[in-house]
């Protein structure tokens, strides 16, 4: 398949001469690793990012989800030609935030990967947003350190029995202030990433949750630039976003549809204007092949990021520098495993 190259950067890549002020930044990653369900790869290997999709989420709740829901080989057929389509729309790398107990399943990841050449990154963590519908029950019962030392386990050793390792933590809270036991999935994650370098993605939506996720960090001795905020676009004061980019945190932008490409235009000017568009990323949190519906249910593609938004900000003046920093560079430095402690 031939795919479609819209960088200027990332093109030319291979060769720090070419790059001139981005030289240094390229040294230090090729220098980085990530974790992707086919094993590490250097960080210079990402080129363009997604950084917050789904291939499937089970929503019927942590007690009844598992691999019985689902038959691999008929998730495929259906997936395989979005992936195709977003490989020849430039994508190479996609990070799939879906957490255990909500349909992830380390052996299809892995499998769709082989099949397409798409790279594949997966996940360690617990989602409790939806009222803590998808936490199993011994989240409730456990501390943060035996919820961490599970989570530390899967990245040591590969999730459940293979050897399928995750490339970063995703953990989910509903809106702040935080409950006791979202505050606890917060510390476990802390103490995860003081032990693997895995960058914590943190389902969050407005800026209470955010900061108070933050303050949680700082208190457990992590820094900003481990955290991205997920879904900081359900933040309407966009100065808000400015604040915790100046602190350090990834500000991610990943709800981007064909009914949006103007407020994600604004909130990317917004960050650019600032001089911040390198704490900013952009993805779809799209997908969703939904298990117990016929064929998966309406699967909303990857395609709305390549195909409209990023002409939209070519027309707001973003340059080609500019587009590569949110797709291939911060990516790069976002989930880079090193641990980031104060």
């Amino acid at each position: 398949m031939k795919r479609r190259k819209f960088t200027g950067l990332a093109a030319t890549a291979g060769s720090l001469a070419v790059l001139g002020p981005w030289a240094p930044l390229r040294a230090a990653v090729q220098k980085a690793q990530i974790t992707t369900v086919t094993g590490p790869i250097n960080a210079s290997r990402l080129g363009a990012c997604l950084c917050h999709e789904h291939l499937l989420v089970d929503f019927i709740g942590a007690s009844e989800t598992g691999y019985h829901r689902w038959d691999r080989s008929q998730v495929i057929d259906v997936l395989k030609p979005h992936i195709e389509r977003l490989l020849s729309e430039g994508c190479q790398t996609f990070f799939d935030c879906t957490p255990a107990y909500l349909g992830r399943d380390p052996v299809l990841l892995y499998q769709l990967s082989v099949a397409t050449g798409l790279q594949i990154v997966t996940n360690t963590g617990y989602y409790g947003a939806v009222g803590n519908k998808y936490l199993p029950a011994h989240a409730f019962n456990e501390t943060a350190d035996q919820l961490s030392a599970r989570w530390i386990r899967e990245w040591k050793g590969g999730i459940e029995d293979t050897r399928i390792k995750p490339g970063f933590i995703k953990i989910g809270i509903d809106e702040g202030p935080l409950s006791e036991i979202h505050r606890k999935l917060v510390v476990a994650a802390a103490r995860t990433h003081l032990a693997t370098g895995l960058t914590i993605a943190a389902h969050t939506g407005t800026a209470v949750g955010a900061f108070e996720e933050l303050d949680v960090l700082a208190e457990e001795r992590v820094r900003p630039d481990a955290f991205i905020w997920v879904h900081a676009q359900a933040e309407k004061d966009y100065d808000k976003h400015i604040t915790a980019a100046k602190l350090g945190a990834w500000i991610s932008f990943d709800g981007v549809s064909e009914d949006s490409i103007g407020d994600y235009t604004m909130m990317l000017r917004n960050m650019k204007e600032r001089g911040l568009l390198h704490r900013a990323l952009i993805s779809h949190d799209a997908g969703w092949y939904s298990p117990g519906e016929p064929g998966g249910g309406d699967f909303r593609d990857f395609s709305a990021v390549f195909r409209l938004l990023l002409p939209e900000l070519r027309q707001h003046g973003f340059s080609t520098s500019d587009i590569d920093q949110l797709l291939v560079f911060n990516p790069q430095q976002a989930f880079t495993i090193a641990v980031r402690k104060s």
